[in-house]
């Protein structure tokens, strides 16, 4: 006759990965990436509408700009996703969660004129250059040189974004400039 114990149920394995930042450091750091993941969603898909949404006489233009910096914005994502794992900590689950912790304001607008949309856009994505220079010094504050380098990549292409977006839609003076 056999009497062992049933197995007792397992429990769901932890996300506990291995980092010498302390886990506070690592709560810190992986709250202000998640929050800089909700946002890279909302400007990502904000910048797809736009993008699929555009008319107008710089129709092509607008339309390759605004793919090419979809696109950028997407490739962000899972880099921070996976630095919050590399960190133990959870990450962003849903679309749910995007939309509480997102700070970037959706457009569901039937038409936005282009040239609010380039506006809408240049001021989103510096917010979003704002939101990744306090997500910096976080990690300067906890001493994360590996998660501030990534973050000073991306501000440098946020603030590219920002530059094509305030000059694409500048009113050009008769002279050209």
């Amino acid at each position: 006759m056999n009497h062992a114990k049933p197995a007792a149920p397992r429990s769901p394995p932890r996300l506990a990965t291995p980092t010498d930042l302390g886990a506070n450091a690592a709560k810190d750091i992986a709250g202000a990436l998640n929050a800089l993941l909700a946002d890279s969603f909302a400007l990502y898909m904000k910048t797809k509408n736009f993008h699929w949404h555009m008319s107008g006489p710089h129709f092509r233009d607008y339309h390759l700009l605004l793919d090419e910096q979809s696109e950028q914005i997407f490739a962000v994502t899972d880099v921070i996703a996976e630095r919050v794992r590399k960190l133990g900590q959870p990450t962003l689950h849903s679309i749910g969660d995007i939309a509480r912790q997102q700070r970037i304001a959706d457009n569901d607008a039937p038409y936005v004129d282009p040239d609010d949309m380039l506006a809408e856009l240049r001021d989103d994505n510096q917010r979003f250059v704002s939101a990744l220079r306090e997500a910096h010094d976080v990690c300067d504050e906890h001493n994360d040189v590996a998660t501030a380098s990534l973050l000073e990549v991306y501000i440098d292409e946020a603030e590219r974004r920002v530059w094509f977006l305030y000059e694409a839609g500048r009113q050009g003076e008769p002279s050209g400039h």
